[in-house]
């Protein structure tokens, strides 16, 4: 059994930047959403998808907007994408794939949680997490659970982190604490970049565990003094920021993995929606 969970936002954001515009009859924009129901299709032909569950953000905000203000918002996202977010929900439903709406977490969280209950599960030989976005890179075990870049055709391993970023999945977290992650809207810390953090991390995996004194790291990084010191005056800052970084695995869905089993499209839901999007061939996706 090999399970596929989808970033739903994703690839809503994805086919919003990249399919072309289109008008529903009533004239609202839908492209993204016709964009990305072509997209899921093509993963359920390509793959082949036998489980699936398709994440989306239902709304921007989650619970970490209350431990940092600064954290990512929907203010400034274009309206005529703000309003296919619920259309894509129904699309992928449509389509017949699990999904799950987020509201006090995010997508990311849920494909977390997904991913790890479905690790647990003897049946299941892989998970895929269908996402390029770094974060859930955390989420990769061995080659059990791996990311799949959909874009790129390149599927990321334990190795693969290690290769890319410097570290493990244990210390992407961190890694993203001190190096800073300008989509989710928290910097990082002066001076770190992602070379040095990786070059600390390797050797100490955990923020929390970096000594205070550089001559105790045990690894050469350039301007290791200014680094320390940064980290020294800043460490709170980082841990709340690698706080940010992690995902939860503790989200409540309500879905087994036996439920993930996909049976085909549900083609009078696809039908009405093709209709309402304006679009025919929408009911022959799959």
């Amino acid at each position: 059994m090999r399970i596929h969970l989808v970033d739903g936002t994703y690839e809503l954001f994805r086919s919003y930047f990249g399919a072309p515009k289109a008008r529903a009859p009533d004239g609202r924009e839908v492209g993204a959403t016709r964009g990305l129901l072509r997209s899921l299709a093509a993963l359920a032909r390509i793959e082949p998808v036998t489980h699936c569950g398709v994440a989306f953000d239902h709304v921007i905000e989650s619970f970490r907007n209350d431990l940092y203000p600064g954290y990512k918002t929907g203010l400034g996202l274009d309206p005529e994408l703000l309003g296919q977010f619920e259309l894509a929900e129904r699309a992928a439903a449509a389509l017949g794939f699990v999904v799950w709406p987020m509201v006090e977490f995010e997508a990311d969280d849920a494909l977390a949680t997904a991913a790890a209950r479905c690790a647990e599960d003897e049946r299941v030989e892989q998970v895929v997490i269908a996402s390029p976005d770094k974060d859930l890179a955390q989420c990769v075990r061995g080659a059990r659970v791996v990311c799949l870049d959909r874009l790129r055709k390149k599927t990321l391993d334990e190795a693969g982190v290690v290769a890319k970023f410097g570290v493990g999945p244990a210390s992407i977290p961190d890694w993203l604490a001190l190096v800073g992650d300008s989509a989710d809207g928290y910097p990082g810390l002066p001076r770190w970049g992602a070379k040095s953090a990786a070059a600390v991390l390797a050797r100490w995996e955990h923020v929390d565990r970096i000594p205070d004194e550089p001559r105790d790291w045990g690894v050469r990084v350039r301007d290791a003094a200014g680094l320390a010191a940064t980290l020294r005056e800043r460490r709170a800052d980082a841990l709340l920021y690698r706080t940010l970084a992690t995902l939860r695995e503790d989200v409540p869905l309500a879905e087994a993995v036996d439920d993930l089993a996909w049976r085909g499209p549900r083609r009078e839901l696809l039908a009405e929606l093709g209709a309402e999007l304006g679009d025919e061939r929408v009911a022959a996706a799959l």
